[in-house]
């Protein structure tokens, strides 16, 4: 069954010519995009790590040995299976894994302090953990495991998957990290799936009602909510996305770059997905600064492996562009590359297509949508400064901010609001906020505020909001004062997003100090250290007798922003 949407007069004036307008989406569970690769393809590679090759067939392989394993496990369908590591081969073996077991995947970001991750093992009542053996990762989970639901920690070694004569050389040389400590409960990886079958029975799954990741976001306010994505929604998002990409993917020949985080939907569905839907390579690089100086290794990636696709945010955009060596390397190979998660410099898009020949389109989404809602055609009509035209099968409004159930005509500035079939089942155990960000006639309200013109293409003004983007990832101002106020000698604090040249924006801490108490900088901010991921903590503080407060005493943010703003503006006259 194909989901029509309404026939907008932009359709026909700019709409790609290699795109169809409505796509007739398989309803099938998403590890079925690997299961298809390894048989049409199964010795191509599919993953690329430090520069060991696995193939669609071994991955697909490994997969189904996890499956069992976490049967014999006791996993059950819907029960649900956490992923605590960065862009390493564990990641898509164990995804896929546990969906062919009938589970349903939290993947939980790779900086979160033991508090960040034991809230999220609690909220998704995850049963099974699978966490990277490194110092950085494995002594969290076990720290966190008494204060949840989860019965069993599988731990995955690097040496495991690494080249053999650099696993071994490394090995010796004590080089790898690995955590100091296991507890001898916790089951290796390898070990786990070793005599495990490669065949499985495959789970029934229902592609439009079950849900296959839970993939946590901050929504439009608050704390960190699961957004509830089904097969289908993820499905649907990347037949899309393949109907979209221009050039095409030519399976076994091209590449794209796994530099973005395979937790957040952008990298999930973008890159990861992506590669096992079209046949591709697929280069694994779990820490994007990499390299002296930072970011070398991405560049070294490019060349070597001749990629063709490379997904990634602004600040990464920025930080390629201004590398002091990359004149040394060929970029040539790229061909498409898609920008998100925040707003694109016009100026920057000019500069890196200018120095790779690749073309830059921006588009725009959610976590709550599987993510992508619009793009710039990669073939034909692009509006810089646009996030683009609606993907096949998705209906974009804009309605009213006071009124979202009001629409608005094209042109007017107002909230956006979007329906299609890669946006979320819901926010996972919380009914009342599915209350809030859908309007009545079942669109999703993004808080995201922008405009429609007359040709189709969408522009994001403002957000609704006071949600900071830094780098591309969400900071939360309320999920920062929580912690703030955890600290004793902080009377009142608020955090506001501030312009920074290198990340877009930064966030900022203004405290009021209790009567007679002392307070530095340095103390501050290594208090939020323990406390938040490293992206969350504010880097500028500043300390004031008090706080700009409405009438009934609510900290007055728009203030702070504004005065931050005539800073700016008057450093740079």
């Amino acid at each position: 069954m194909v989901n029509k949407v309404e026939k907008f007069p932009w359709f026909g004036k700019y709409w790609p010519d290699y795109v169809e307008k409505n796509i007739d989406y398989p309803e099938i569970p998403l590890y079925k995009i690997l299961d298809d690769s390894a048989n049409k393809y199964p010795n191509h590679i599919y993953l690329l790590f430090f520069n060991r090759a696995f193939s669609f067939s071994q991955v697909n392989n490994m997969a189904n040995q996890f499956a069992n394993a976490l049967k014999s496990l006791r996993v059950q369908k819907g029960d649900r299976v956490a992923l605590y590591m960065p862009n390493v081969p564990y990641f898509p073996i164990a995804f896929f894994g546990a969906l062919k077991a009938g589970a349903t995947v939290v993947a939980a970001n790779p900086l979160y302090t033991a508090p960040e991750l034991e809230y999220q093992m609690n909220d998704s009542g995850a049963k099974i953990l699978i966490v990277l053996d490194h110092p950085n990762f494995y002594p969290k989970a076990a720290k966190i495991q008494k204060n949840t639901n989860i019965e069993q920690i599988i731990y995955a070694n690097l040496k495991d998957v690494l080249p053999k004569t650099k696993a071994l050389i490394g090995g010796l040389l004590g080089k790898i990290p690995k955590a100091k400590e296991k507890n001898p409960q916790h089951i290796d990886f390898f070990k786990l799936i070793k005599n495990q079958p490669t065949t499985i029975q495959e789970p029934q799954i229902n592609p439009k009602e079950d849900v296959a990741v839970i993939l946590y976001t901050g929504g439009t306010t608050g704390f960190p909510k699961g957004a509830m994505l089904t097969h289908y929604n993820l499905i649907a998002n990347l037949y899309a996305m393949q109907a979209w990409v221009w050039p095409p993917a030519d399976p076994g020949k091209n590449t794209i770059m796994g530099v973005l985080p395979f937790f957040h939907s952008f990298g999930l569905s973008t890159c990861m997905l992506f590669a096992a839907l079209t046949g591709i390579r697929l280069v694994l690089l779990p820490d994007p600064r990499a390299g002296n100086p930072p970011f070398t290794e991405i560049l070294k990636a490019i060349t070597k492996y001749r990629a063709t696709y490379f997904h990634a945010v602004p600040t990464l955009y920025t930080a390629i562009l201004n590398h002091p060596q990359i004149d040394k390397f060929d970029l040539s190979s790229l061909k498409a590359c898609l920008s998100g998660a925040a707003p694109l410099p016009i100026e920057l898009m000019k500069q890196f297509e200018e120095k790779t020949g690749a073309r830059i389109v921006e588009g725009y989404g959610m976590t709550e949508t599987s993510p992508v809602l619009t793009a710039n055609p990669m073939k034909g009509e692009r509006r810089p400064g646009s996030v683009g035209l609606p993907f096949p099968n998705t209906i974009i409004k804009i309605v009213d901010v006071e009124d979202p159930n009001k629409e608005l005509p094209l042109g007017e500035v107002g909230e956006i609001a979007a329906k299609g079939p890669q946006v979320m089942k819901g926010y996972w155990n919380k009914p009342e906020e599915n209350q809030k960000v859908f309007n009545d006639n079942g669109y999703l309200l993004t808080g995201d505020i922008g405009y429609m013109d007359e040709d189709g293409f969408l522009y994001i003004t403002d957000r609704k909001k006071d949600m900071i983007i830094a780098s591309g990832y969400k900071i939360f101002p309320r999920e920062v004062e929580e912690v703030l106020y955890a600290h004793p000698k902080v009377q009142l604090a608020t955090v506001v997003g501030v312009p920074d040249p290198k990340r877009g924006e930064t966030a900022k801490a203004y405290i009021v100090p209790k009567k007679g108490e002392t307070l530095t900088e340095e103390e501050i901010i290594k208090f939020c250290k323990e406390r938040l991921a490293p992206y969350k903590v504010p880097k500028l503080v500043e300390f004031r007798d008090e706080l700009p407060t409405s009438a009934v005493g609510k900290v007055l943010r728009r203030v702070l922003r504004d005065e931050e703003r005539k800073k700016l503006q008057t450093t740079s006259q």
